[in-house]
């Protein structure tokens, strides 16, 4: 008999189109992990308002973004189940069951939520944002997963995770797996100005920016400080626009080629190239890079009932999981009355 495959969940917040970052961190993984796992991607809509309750009106549009985003980059509706958080109402019955589970001492303890809150600039965080990391338990633990790919950042999401799971099996019977995370090895790519990628920095790439966007984004990025002319020795290693050649293209950023040209690295750290001429070469390269991504969304997007249809197939799948996993639950639980 074949052994099913174990189930993987991980997904985004709708809160804009998707970036290289993303790419570099998670997409281009999902899209390797189709064949091996069962894969679930969650666009985690109710996340939103955990910080940005005045932009509620975007959150359909950036839905259907992140669809077209996972489409141009190989994510098949096929070989993976793409759901909406909030069509699955069961998973909200089961945060508020996880909630009994945790103190909130425990969550307030969470570094990754202490960071968010800050990032976010509230001075009176809302329990719900409190309250997130069982809100992505709940994302997590409806399907059962057995994995989580996750970035170092949000390790600590997914030990709480743990800790509901093994809190619950402990209670009342063996219900969930206790999830293992998958840990991304990619460095995490920065922004143009050595920051953080994010859409409200400003500073961050998308995968659906235009070639001229794309050049306007790179030529404006920052660079080591100290190179101003051509002939000055460069420190690639504190340039972001190195960072994105070890990222897309480590070969050009290291190596020789077979005839005989120098790496971007060795090739700065001799002042044998210009900030303005290794700006120039990598949004060049990385339209060439974008272009077949761009294609096939233009593509999609053409297809007028296509994100709705994939959403529902996902609804359909997920729902059904969703509510064998609440049923064990709840019969772990007593929880299953005879009136």
């Amino acid at each position: 008999m074949k052994k099913n495959k174990k189930i993987v969940l991980t997904g985004d917040r709708p809160t804009g189109p998707l970036h290289l970052g993303h790419y570099v961190g998670s997409l281009k993984n999902r899209v390797e992990m189709q064949d091996k796992y069962d894969s679930y991607f969650i666009i985690a809509d109710y996340q939103v308002l955990t910080d940005q309750l005045s932009k509620v009106e975007d959150i359909e549009k950036n839905i259907n973004e992140i669809v077209l985003d996972y489409l141009s980059v190989g994510i098949d509706s096929d070989k993976s189940t793409i759901f909406v958080q909030s069509q699955i109402p069961e998973i909200a019955e089961l945060t508020l069951l996880f909630s009994m589970l945790v103190t909130m001492a425990r969550v307030e303890r969470n570094p990754t939520v202490k960071d968010e809150i800050r990032a976010s600039g509230t001075k009176k965080a809302s329990l719900g944002f409190i309250g997130y990391p069982v809100s992505q338990a709940a994302d997590i633990l409806c399907v059962r997963a057995d994995a989580v790919p996750v970035g170092k950042d949000q390790l600590p999401h997914i030990e709480i995770t743990r800790e509901i799971a093994s809190t619950f099996n402990r209670l009342f019977g063996k219900v969930f797996p206790v999830p293992e995370a998958i840990l991304s090895q990619t460095p995490t790519l920065p922004g143009l100005d050595g920051q953080k990628m994010s859409k409200s920095r400003n500073n961050a790439i998308f995968l659906s920016d235009s070639p001229k966007i794309v050049e306007e984004k790179v030529m404006k990025a920052i660079t080591d400080p100290k190179k101003i002319h051509l002939g000055d020795p460069g420190r690639p290693e504190i340039c972001n626009i190195y960072q994105y050649y070890l990222a897309f293209f480590p070969e050009k950023a290291t190596h020789s080629t077979s005839s005989g040209q120098e790496g971007i690295k060795s090739l700065c750290e001799a002042g044998k190239i210009g900030c303005v001429a290794g700006k120039k070469q990598l949004a060049k390269m990385l339209n060439e890079f974008l272009e077949p991504i761009r294609d096939k969304r233009n593509d999609f997007a053409k297809k007028p009932n296509l994100i709705k249809d994939i959403l529902e197939q996902g609804r359909k799948k997920t729902q059904k999981r969703v509510a064998e996993t609440l049923a064990l639950a709840k019969q772990a639980m007593k929880m299953k009355y005879k009136f």
